[in-house]
């Protein structure tokens, strides 16, 4: 008798050990899908945002295309029509496309080569805007304006969005296109963490300089990471 109830005793541990192995593998499935999706997502509408340039790609070779996702369609992404002019001649204004993504208006874009990442830079700072991509704290500068221009990107464990600031370092280049074409480098020069109540990075002096300030979270949320770099 006692040798049956310990075989079900056993039974029924195997088989909440299974479920769980089974409820944690569908975690992770989902989170490595999400990241995919997520980054897949990103590079289209950073794609497009270089599209809407049209000749004068800031991307060059390689970039501005727009891969298509089974039917052609991204819907996520939305553009409308603005007008940008010159000095004020209506004569010399050209016409290029706003682009927004999910709702939000694309500033700029930010890519870093060394950990593989390109997201557009949506304009401002909220609790949904950061679930989407990085985005602008205001006041900024703004991209690749004079002054300090402060993004704001989440740190997922998957690695999305600013997951692997982490494993940046002094020296590393990071590439702002702002909304009239232009793509500048920028070197990194300062990494540190501080406490979330410290918010002198976002106003700080760059006597006359281009800067920009990466702000996330560490990994056990209690400190902020940020990054200095400016125009090389």
């Amino acid at each position: 008798m006692s040798e049956s109830k310990y075989s079900k005793v056993l039974t029924i541990v195997l088989i909440i050990v299974g479920i769980a192995i089974l409820g944690l593998l569908a975690f992770l499935g989902y989170d490595i899908y999400k990241q995919h999706t997520t980054k897949r997502e990103a590079e289209e509408v950073v794609d497009e945002f270089f599209d809407s340039f049209g000749d004068q790609n800031p991307g060059g070779t390689g970039v501005g295309t727009n891969p298509e996702n089974g039917d052609g369609v991204i819907p996520v992404l939305n553009e409308e029509l603005v007008t940008a002019s010159s000095g004020g001649n209506s004569s010399s204004s050209s016409s290029r496309k706003r682009t927004t993504y999910k709702g939000y208006n694309v500033v700029g874009t930010i890519e870093i080569p060394k950990i593989s990442l390109k997201y557009p830079i949506l304009e401002r700072v909220t609790k949904e805007s950061i679930e989407t991509s990085v985005a602008m704290l205001q006041p900024s500068a703004g991209p690749n304006k004079v002054g300090n221009t402060t993004i704001v990107g989440h740190n997922y464990r998957n690695g999305s969005f600013f997951g692997s600031n982490k494993k940046l370092s002094n020296g590393d280049k990071i590439y702002i296109t702002d909304t009239s074409g232009t793509r500048l480098p920028y070197k990194i020069y300062n990494i540190y963490r501080t406490s979330p109540d410290d918010a002198e990075y976002m106003t700080r002096d760059t006597e006359g300089r281009r800067e920009i300030s990466l702000s996330t979270c560490t990994d056990n949320s209690k400190e902020r990471l940020i990054i200095w770099a400016a125009e090389d």
